[in-house]
């Protein structure tokens, strides 16, 4: 099973989130928010892909890879799921280390912010890793959704009509 970056954010963020997208349920074209965090990556850097490099490998795909210095820059629009961000380029990292770009690092960039964050990759995050993918994988492979869980992160989730269109929720 070929496990993506964006399978990896979304284990993070939300266990049906990530059953949901990988069944093809996906509804991130009709989301502003995935749109205007597109608009951000594309534009701030503008002279990036004349600097790097782009590498697909094993699913996932580094946009900005500077081969000189092993870094990977990860653009991002807010800081508000920063920790999901970590473990996400933390995951880039550990695919380029088995395909044997080893000592990479990344940078996590908030362009909107004007912060960024350096982000290296332990020998307890490769363990973490390993059994995030194992606990990925059973999900995924299973045929049921997991259930709905409503989190602070479902107001502003482009599958949240999809998951709460019928329900009323009280805290809002």
């Amino acid at each position: 099973m070929r496990i993506t970056g964006t399978h990896f954010a979304y284990f993070q963020i939300c266990h049906r989130k990530m059953w949901l997208f990988h069944h093809g349920i996906q509804m991130e074209q009709h989301s502003d928010l995935v749109g205007e965090g597109r608009l951000i990556h594309e534009t701030s850097y503008q002279q990036r892909p004349n600097r790097y490099v782009e590498l697909e490998m094993e699913g996932i795909k580094i946009d900005y890879y500077d081969p000189g210095k092993k870094c990977v820059h990860e653009v991002k629009k807010s800081s508000i799921l920063e920790p999901v961000h970590e473990w996400q380029l933390k995951y880039y990292l550990h695919v380029l280390k088995k395909n044997g770009i080893n000592d990479a690092y990344g940078m996590l960039e908030y362009p909107k912010l004007r912060k960024t964050a350096e982000v290296h990759l332990s020998s307890m995050d490769e363990e973490a890793i390993e059994e995030m993918i194992r606990m990925m994988e059973r999900i995924l492979e299973s045929d049921a959704c997991p259930e709905k869980e409503r989190l602070k992160i479902c107001r502003n989730c482009a599958y949240h009509d999809f998951c709460w269109s019928n329900e009323i929720d009280t805290r809002e």
